[in-house]
C-alpha cells in the first residue's frame, strides 16, 4: 500500500525544469525514492508528436544517465557549429576528391565481360605430392572418378595385430577405426 501510495504522492511532487533543445523539447527531472533508494528519474516532454529522433545526443547522453549535468545552450551552440565545421569540410573533400578523378580522366579502361571463369587450380594441385595409393596428381577424371568408387567399396577386413594402447590417438586415416580409442582414465 505504501508503494502505491507513494507513486500517487509523486506524481503530484514537484518537478524540476533542465533545459530545453533547438526543437522546443523540454527535459525535466525529480527525485524520487524506489526500493529505499533515491533515485534521479529523467524525463523529455516533447513539442510536437512524440519523435525520439528529435533528441540531440547529448540529451540522449542525459536522459539516460551517462552524463551528470545536462547540457548547457553553450555547449549545444559550439557542438552545432562543430557539426556545421565537419559538414563543410566533408563537401570540400568530396569535392577535391571528384576533381582529381576528373583530372585523371579516364586513364585505366574498365572493360566488362561476361562470364568470369575460375582460377586455374593446376599449378596449386602440382605443389602436392602423390597420394599414397600411387596415384598421380595429373591423372584424368574418368581415371579419378575410377580411383574414388573404388576407395568407397567395402573391403575385405583381414586380421591385423593389434596396435599398441596409448594414451594419444594416432595413426593414419587407414587405420582408424571408430570406437577404438579411449581417453586415459
Amino acid at each position: 500500500m505504501s508503494r502505491l501510495w507513494a507513486r500517487v504522492a509523486g506524481l503530484f511532487k514537484s518537478k524540476s525544469f533542465i533545459g530545453a533543445d533547438q526543437t522546443g523539447n523540454k527535459y525535466f527531472s525529480r527525485m524520487e525514492e524506489i526500493d529505499g533508494l533515491v533515485k534521479e528519474k529523467r524525463w523529455v516532454v516533447f513539442r510536437r508528436e512524440e519523435d525520439p529522433t528529435s533528441v540531440p545526443v547529448e540529451w540522449i547522453c542525459w536522459l539516460n544517465g551517462q552524463r551528470k549535468r545536462a547540457p548547457t545552450p553553450e555547449e549545444m551552440a559550439e557542438l552545432e557549429a562543430r557539426r556545421e565545421r565537419v559538414k563543410l569540410n566533408v563537401a570540400r573533400l568530396k569535392k577535391e576528391e571528384e576533381e582529381r578523378k576528373a583530372r585523371e580522366g579516364t586513364g585505366r579502361k574498365i572493360t566488362s565481360i561476361g562470364k568470369v571463369e575460375g582460377p586455374d587450380l593446376s599449378s596449386f594441385v602440382r605443389q602436392f605430392p602423390p597420394d599414397s595409393k600411387g596415384g598421380k596428381p595429373e591423372e584424368t577424371s574418368g581415371e579419378a572418378d575410377q580411383s574414388r568408387v573404388k576407395e568407397h567399396e567395402p573391403e575385405v577386413v583381414t586380421a591385423e595385430p593389434p596396435e599398441p594402447k596409448t594414451t594419444e590417438p594416432s595413426g593414419s586415416g587407414s587405420s582408424f577405426k571408430p570406437g577404438t580409442w579411449q581417453p586415459p582414465s
